[in-house]
């Protein structure tokens, strides 16, 4: 039997107008629609909130790549002349971080002080998520300082307030002896992730130098890249090629390393269990050609004594279920797309339903997705060759599926089935 017909006979057994089996297979690929619909949406929102939380410490945080000087950390001009002239870099600042305690009007808590030159929060990497929720977006004089939203909140402070910030430096004897500071709250900022935003404690080079001991400090350089996440690791064999002995090279991979590792590990455990939906769907497919199989003997063995080979009644039932997967997949892809675009939309409208609700019972406001732990607005990315791959494992899955009942189909003797008929 040739192809075109083993396919225009599959094709009528899926949209034909037939009742006897045209249904089994109808609802075997919406069944595989309903399973991709989530798998689908579950990609874009894992990719989404990976990218958008890695974006932000990226560019906002450890930068692309750090260097850090093992031994002198002074002649930091010369340094950065020698960085810049690498291809592909887009600016170099030096950071020095330390740990202190910040005091304001109602509160004090543990913060991250991050002394770095201000031209770091004009770059397009950091101005592009960063919100400036009042003041300005970066200290202009060594006794301005900057505050995450949700630290602000913590301690009672708004812009134009005093605070008081303790460090400790090396005294002698081997002794610690705190250094305290007053600072005036210029800015505060928020980059949309609560965990960046409680410690953010942002002061200018020279404001650092005069609270940070560099003994108590973490020194290193900010370099940002055209391409962090396929250039990293080359900038940085450029790196250790151009600087002398003594300086340490770490791209973001390697920072966030375990932070990374655990965001990935929860995105492949997430596909692999929406992977076993789809494969329950796929078996929903055998158990539907088995069906077909049964209420189209009649057309089995008019077929067979016609002179139509095995093969080419196997060939049948196995494009049926091809096309029963492919359109399932068609189908239930195009919904998950359409919900994971509209994601933070339909995320904010049921929160809106969900709070009105509970108000009408005396309840609070409800978040589906409480800002302390995720993004407050999800960046859209798809993954096209993720989706292409689970739309092809949908489909082998339902021809696999369906082999069994059709080689049964095609070993069926045409006599037999007329008697049966």
């Amino acid at each position: 039997m040739k192809i075109n017909a083993s396919f225009f006979i599959a094709l009528r057994y899926l949209w034909g107008r037939a009742r006897e089996g045209v249904r089994y297979l109808r609802g075997a690929a919406t069944g595989i629609a309903v399973s991709l619909v989530p798998i689908i949406v579950t990609l874009i929102v894992a990719d989404g909130m990976i990218r958008g939380i890695t974006d932000r410490y990226l560019e906002l945080g450890t930068g692309h790549l750090q260097v850090f000087d093992l031994y002198d950390f002074d002649d930091t001009e010369t340094t950065i002349n020698i960085i810049k002239e690498i291809d592909g870099i887009r600016d170099v600042w030096p950071e020095q971080r330390g740990m202190g305690i910040l005091a304001g009007k109602s509160g004090k808590t543990g913060v991250t002080v991050r002394s770095i030159e201000p031209s770091f929060w004009d770059d397009p990497g950091s101005a592009n998520l960063l919100k400036t929720i009042d003041g300005v977006h970066k200290p202009e004089t060594d006794r301005d300082i900057i505050l995450g939203e949700t630290l602000a909140e913590n301690i009672g402070v708004q812009v134009g307030d005093s605070v008081r910030l303790m460090t400790v430096r090396p005294a002698e004897g081997g002794r610690i002896s705190p250094r305290t500071a007053s600072f005036t709250v210029r800015g505060i900022l928020s980059c949309g992730y609560n965990e960046l935003d409680a410690l953010w404690c942002i002061t200018s080079w020279e404001g650092g130098k005069r609270v940070i001991s560099s003994d108590q400090a973490s020194s290193s350089f900010i370099i940002k890249i055209d391409d962090p996440y396929r250039k990293a690791d080359e900038v940085a064999m450029k790196l250790h090629e151009v600087l002398p002995s003594g300086y340490s090279i770490q791209t973001w991979k390697e920072i966030l390393r375990s932070q990374y590792s655990s965001y990935e590990t929860t995105r492949q455990l997430l596909l692999f269990i929406m992977a076993l939906i789809v494969i329950v769907a796929a078996v929903n497919v055998s158990s539907a050609t088995s069906m077909l199989v049964l209420e189209r003997q009649k057309d089995i063995a008019v077929l067979k004594v016609s002179g139509a080979r095995v093969s080419g009644i196997t060939e049948i039932f196995l494009l049926g279920s091809f096309l029963t997967g492919l359109v399932g997949c068609i189908i239930g892809i195009s919904i998950g797309l359409l919900i994971g675009i509209n994601i933070n939309f339909l995320v904010r409208s049921l929160e809106n339903i969900l709070s009105f609700i509970s108000g009408l019972f005396n309840g609070g406001e409800v978040r589906i997705l409480d800002p302390g732990f995720y993004l407050e607005t999800i960046p859209i990315i798809i993954d096209w060759n993720a989706v292409f791959m689970i739309g092809f494992f949908a489909i082998i899955c339902s021809v696999v599926a369906s082999w069994i009942p059709a080689i049964r189909a095609g070993r069926l003797k045409p006599m037999d089935l007329l008697r049966k008929t």
